[in-house]
């Protein structure tokens, strides 16, 4: 019976989202306790919940460290990002409408991680996709409204490509639904085909990243920090558990996805160090980011182990990049809305650097762990681009930073910052000191990291990168960066949508003479008319989740 507390994970923040309808001022504050069931289970996990009532072999629950630390660092990030939007949201009269789809994005989210069959795994990720929409377009505006109408013309693209490949990968299994089944089953190459493009759709690598820079900008600095830090790895996950690790036709793809990856990991790099605009260049940084996700799934792809390093070193990256990249979103929320004090900048540097590998933060642990099964590969050449892709980060991290510091000085609010702000994003931003003492796969892996010829191969490409900033930037002094721009995406989906639209008449008929409504007809007429693509999507989901339990 303790396997039901599993489904207390899904029901809690569903409940929340419907309290919100009739009592939502009451509640509102209590929003972001939602994932504190699923930090709870990550630590002390149960007994695997059968939901078949929902449809046969239906599984919930956590079966390898990779899923416990993947569920743990997403409810962490989850809980803070929750307290920030809170806060954020105080005086938002549409502040309903947005924890509305934060709580349905939340049940997505959760849910694919405690999935142990397909199909609770689609679900969750539809639902997680489909109700970002929310989340991204909440500020309105040309911005949001153009970032989310691409945003949810890719996610749908991806969500019928991997339902497509689901099928197939059930025919593979011979009807079962199971998880585990599948990481024993042969993948045909159209199946592995759909489900690296669907996953990758979401999880923003090279060349399917085009709807991030987009997203970021336009959402929330709260939604950001949760659809960077966690939403866009469910992508990776997905390929993981979806991909059998030990196929051999898979194998014959393990250079191509690590040269993906490495393609990615420069390329947002590159880009991100010509933006002008601090959330913009976090969008490129994610998409760096997650290429070395996708260099660790190539590894793995293609190791010949018995015992594989590379579950505890994505499991490694997941935790530090997940919460150090929400740090950063929501500091840079912050940034641009009040004048952060000398503490604050202190704080700000610590998941900046750790993202580059800084010496005695998680990330300096999660590439030590990388680097450490490439030596045990016949890759070793890969540990010459793994130091450039620290001295890189570093470099787009300094840029994040400096940008973030010309917007704050902009600011002229000069009130203190609110308690909720310091105990979220000020807790988040310790993580990367706190993880290699608190975390336990952290603490397993942090011996090497601290040997002193490590310490030293941390340092000294963030050293060089400092050197380097300093001699470009005076160089580059009083000159304008090009601005890369996305006028291509913007174009295509534009073009998509106009081609969707029904044609109009190439000349109106006569105005008829208008009629007079009855008062109830008015009011329905203006209220359809305020109906937004949002609302709809809403109801569309919430008559999936009804279908669903009948």
């Amino acid at each position: 019976m303790t396997g039901f507390f599993w489904l207390g994970i899904i029901v809690l923040p569903l409940l929340s989202a419907l309290l919100l309808l009739d009592a939502g001022k009451r509640w509102r504050p209590l929003i972001w306790l939602a994932p504190l069931p699923a930090l709870g289970l990550a630590w002390f996990p149960l007994e695997v919940l059968r939901v078949d009532f929902l449809w046969p072999g239906a599984r919930w629950g956590v079966e390898d460290d990779l899923a416990r630390n993947w569920l743990g660092f997403t409810a962490l990030l989850w809980l803070g990002a929750g307290l920030y939007a809170w806060q954020n949201h105080k005086d938002d009269p549409h502040a309903p409408r947005f924890q509305a789809f934060w709580l349905l994005t939340l049940t997505g989210n959760l849910l694919l991680l405690i999935a142990l069959d397909g199909i609770s795994f689609y679900v969750g990720f539809t639902l997680m996709s489909i109700s970002a929409y929310g989340l991204i377009i909440h500020k309105g505006g040309p911005g949001p409204i153009q970032a989310g109408r691409l945003y949810v013309q890719l996610a749908i693209l991806g969500e019928m490509l991997i339902y497509a490949a689901l099928m197939l990968r059930i025919q593979e299994a011979e009807g079962s639904l199971l998880l585990s089944d599948w990481q024993q089953s042969p993948i045909s190459p159209l199946t592995a085909s759909l489900l690296l493009v669907g996953f990758g759709i979401k999880a923003g690598f090279f060349p399917l990243h085009i709807w991030l820079p987009l997203a970021h900008p336009a959402a929330p600095p709260a939604a950001s920090a949760v659809l960077s830090g966690a939403m866009i790895k469910a992508g990776i996950l997905g390929l993981w558990r979806f991909l059998p690790e030990a196929d051999a036709n898979l194998a014959n793809w393990s250079p191509w996805l690590i040269a993906l990856g490495l393609v990615s990991a420069f390329y947002g790099v590159a880009l991100g160090l010509l933006q002008t605009r601090v959330k913009t260049a976090l969008a490129y940084s994610s998409i760096s980011q997650i290429g070395y996700l996708l260099v660790i799934l190539g590894l793995a792809l293609g190791t010949v182990h018995d015992v594989s390093p590379w579950p505890a070193a994505l499991a490694l990256f997941g935790v530090h990049h997940g919460l150090a990249k929400g740090a950063l979103f929501m500091g840079a929320g912050l940034a641009m809305t009040v004048k952060l004090p000398r503490s604050a900048w202190v704080l700000m540097t610590l998941p900046a650097l750790a993202l580059a590998g800084l010496p005695l933060t998680g990330g300096a642990i999660a590439k030590t762990a990388l680097k450490t099964g490439v030596y045990d590969s016949d890759l070793t050449m890969l540990i010459t681009l793994l130091s450039l892709g620290s001295l890189t980060t570093t470099l787009l991290v300094i840029r994040i930073m400096v940008l973030m510091r010309q917007a704050n000085e902009a600011i002229a609010n000069h009130n203190r910052m609110p308690r909720a702000y310091w105990c979220s994003w000020g807790l988040l931003s310790l993580t990367p000191l706190l993880l290699p003492w608190l975390w336990p796969v952290f603490i397993d892996n942090r011996s090497k990291a601290l040997a002193a010829d490590a310490l030293w191969d941390q340092m000294s490409p963030i050293l060089l990168a400092f050197i380097l900033y300093g001699i470009v930037s005076r160089l580059m002094a009083g000159k304008t960066l090009p601005d890369p721009g996305l006028g291509l995406s913007r174009w295509i989906s534009l073009r998509l949508k106009k081609g969707l639209q029904p044609a109009k008449p190439a000349t109106s008929p006569p105005a008829e003479p208008a009629r007079a409504l009855p008062p109830l007809g008015t009011r329905w007429q203006k209220q359809t008319d305020s109906v937004t693509l949002a609302s709809a999507l809403l109801a569309a989901l919430l008559l999936l989740l009804i279908g669903w339990l009948v």
